[in-house]
């Protein structure tokens, strides 16, 4: 009995000991991990009785104290520090991830609105034209989830292709697309280019899922009417994007040009002379028109600019601006004034187009409300 006693004491000492070591081994390899301050329980998280909702809006919440700035010239110098650096891009495309989330409200609803669109101009002015579009894209899709009339379903029948992803979404893709583009825009010197090489920029084999274009407009003279500035006459140019369904996106930012055949060639004196396209990745702009089109536009303004490509510049009846509008007209955007006079000549031209824009002067020649227009005006403009 005693030797049976003596044995179960044994088996409980052994067992204490066990107990113990398994603790000790335990609080030693939690003390050894890295700790994680939003670190989720993976017990926790698969519970049903999580909300999800409640961990999203915590993040979102967070990112918001980075990159929601009231001054929009502030945090347009903050979004341009962010993109040089792979941490600072990340955070800011899950901030933009998070704006995507609709609200049932339409006070929520209104509020993120106002961010998308504040974000949209942002980064029009860092010239990240098809990041700036899909910005614009999902204030127009919040809108419409909210109404029930005709303006929903002119906004409805936006031309993307409803059989792909619609909805453009803002993801990884973007982070190094956006860093790419940024690189590329840093100089605001237009090289040559051809219409070979606009039109190869779109042909990367990939299926396209909606594309959009862009009217933009350099006053000679920000905010005023005016024609030229001694020898300056401004400039007008147009962006187009194709965006592709697996989130990627190419563009091109070009304009009509005269390539001078003599020194007073495309002056008042001589205003015709040989034609060239450059690239205007990185111009400046004071004003921009964007607008969703069909395939069929877009192809239709590939066409235009191969016309463009074999003829003359002329000072008067065929220059930047006339090649721009009437890309602009094939995208159904229309500019009510763009005529101006000028020494022994006429014409539309940057100064009356651009102040036409200002002052509200545009709209849209489909069955599109304005509203589907994204009008965007640089710090040029907005500060006078």
């Amino acid at each position: 009995m005693i030797d049976r006693i003596r044995l179960s004491l044994l088996k409980i000492s052994v067992l204490v000991a066990l107990a113990f070591s398994t603790a000790t081994a335990s609080a030693q390899l939690s003390a050894s991990l890295p700790y994680k301050d939003n670190a989720i329980d993976s017990l926790s998280a698969n519970s049903s009785y999580i909300d999800e909702q409640a961990f999203t809006a915590s993040k979102a919440a967070k990112l918001s104290s980075i990159f929601d700035d009231v001054n929009e010239n502030s945090l347009q110098k903050k979004v341009s520090v962010s993109l040089n650096n792979s941490r600072d891009r990340r955070q800011l495309m899950d901030y933009l991830k998070q704006l995507e989330i609709g609200d049932n409200n339409a006070a929520g609803n209104e509020a993120r609105n106002k961010t998308l669109f504040k974000f949209a101009n942002l980064f029009a002015r860092l010239k990240l034209y098809p990041l700036a579009m899909k910005c614009f894209f999902k204030t127009l899709q919040k809108d419409k989830k909210l109404k029930d009339n005709e303006e929903a379903a002119a906004v409805d029948s936006l031309e993307i292709d409803t059989s792909q992803n619609t909805d453009l979404p803002i993801n990884t893709k973007d982070d190094s697309l956006a860093y790419v583009q940024s690189l590329q825009v840093r100089s605001d010197k237009s090289k040559r280019t051809t219409y070979e090489n606009i039109s190869g920029t779109f042909n990367d084999g990939k299926q396209a899922v909606a594309y959009a274009l862009l009217f933009h407009v350099k006053q000679p003279s920000p905010g005023k009417k005016k024609v030229h500035v001694l020898a300056y006459t401004g400039h007008t140019y147009i962006t187009l994007i194709k965006y592709n369904t697996d989130s990627t996106y190419v563009s091109c930012s070009f304009g009509f040009y005269p390539k001078k055949d003599h020194l007073f060639s495309a002056t008042p004196w001589f205003p015709s002379t040989s034609s060239q396209f450059k690239n205007d990745a990185g111009h400046k702009w004071d004003e921009i028109i964007g607008k969703f089109i069909s395939r069929k536009s877009f192809e239709k303004i590939l066409k235009l600019t191969k016309e463009y490509n074999d003829v003359d510049y002329h000072l008067s009846y065929n220059n930047c601006t006339d090649f721009s509008l009437q890309a602009a007209g094939v995208a159904g955007i229309s500019i009510s004034n763009t005529d101006g006079k000028w020494f022994m000549g006429h014409g539309n031209n940057p100064g009356v187009t651009g102040q036409s824009i200002l002052q509200g002067g545009y709209g849209t020649t489909d069955k599109q409300p304005v509203t589907t227009l994204f009008k965007s005006l640089n710090t040029s403009v907005t500060e006078k």
